[in-house]
């Protein structure tokens, strides 16, 4: 591409990118990322705190591109949006880099799923199918560990369930657990500010919990292996849980110096009885899956083997009852 060519031809992206549809997050924060490299320059923002989880990703992705100069950030943004659009926006033959995949290509490994699959991250999966809305933790590597960005994917999950017409949310795991807690990487970064950290960390969870206890639809957890920590917590807000026998449920609360969340404080002394509560959320007992049937915590359990398939019979049986 001539020089003289990428001010105007930048001109343009700008215009045509509006009329691309269903632009994912992830290539939002790239254009975003290029597009203030390319008429800002390289981010001197300070950086917003952990859980401060849109402007973060913001600064992230402008922070990545050191200091690309202004010319070649305006390059990649135009080469970016024709990417999404799949058509030329200059007459210049080499614009498109060859290995830039075109979103609208069904052959390609990120085509657009047949079912309507969607998500803010690919560590969290949405699923709107019908009358049945599932919501999946798809970290298995670390055993579905919660980062800040998956609460929020999960929260954004949740009230995109109730702008639905499904009439049950389900929330499950993919891999050998349901979910391993908050990850403790979150707790290592230090800070610049303790307090601002530690005000927005209210506020996410707050927004978290509170997504839970107002929400319309029937929820469901399919507890799918061992349980540790606010997804164990959380439970007491749902109307059914399924668990798998070789699940486990486990708040360690006091051996890591954390107290417990999710509104257990309350739900468990109800569900349980306050001695039982107080052996899990102060004395850290891990229960099984039957245990936890038997402190009404589950509603029904499953073997291992055959879970997935009668979770899903159960949920189908469900799903056919009138709404109201």
């Amino acid at each position: 591409m001539h020089l003289s060519n990428i001010g105007t031809d930048f001109e343009k992206a700008l215009q045509r990118v509006k009329s691309v549809r269903n632009v994912s997050p992830k290539h939002q924060l790239k254009l975003y990322a290029f597009f203030k490299q390319a008429t800002v320059g390289p981010c001197k923002a300070d950086k917003p705190s952990n859980f401060d989880v849109v402007n973060l990703a913001k600064w992230n992705a402008w922070s990545s591109l050191g200091t690309m100069n202004s010319d070649e950030a305006k390059r990649n943004y135009i080469e970016f949006v024709k990417s999404l659009v799949c058509e030329p926006l200059s007459n210049d033959a080499n614009l498109l880099n060859d290995n830039v995949v075109c979103e609208n290509s069904t052959s390609q490994a990120e085509a657009v799923p047949e079912k309507e699959e969607y998500s803010s991250s690919r560590k969290v999966l949405l699923e709107d199918k019908g009358r049945i809305f599932r919501i999946q933790l798809n970290r298995p590597e670390k055993k579905n560990a919660l980062t800040h960005e998956m609460y929020r994917d999960i929260i954004d999950g949740l009230k995109a369930a109730e702008k639905s017409e499904a009439f049950i949310t389900v929330l499950e795991g993919k891999g050998d657990y349901f979910c391993s807690g908050n990850d403790l990487n979150n707790l290592l970064v230090k800070p610049s500010d303790t307090a601002k950290m530690a005000a927005d960390a209210k506020l996410l969870l707050r927004d978290f919990v509170g997504t839970f206890i107002d929400h319309p639809k029937v929820l469901v957890a399919a507890v799918n292996g061992p349980a540790v920590g606010i997804s164990v917590t959380i439970l007491g807000l749902f109307d059914l849980v399924f668990a798998s026998d070789n699940a486990t449920f486990h708040t360690p609360f006091t051996s890591l110096g954390q107290s417990p969340e999710g509104c257990s404080s309350f739900t468990f002394p109800l569900l349980m009885g306050n001695t039982k509560a107080f052996e899990m959320l102060l004395f850290n007992r891990k229960i099984t899956a039957q245990e936890a049937k038997r402190r009404n915590i589950v509603t029904e359990v499953f073997q291992q083997d055959t879970f997935k398939e009668q979770v899903n019979k159960r949920i189908e049986q469900l799903s056919a009852l009138p709404p109201q």
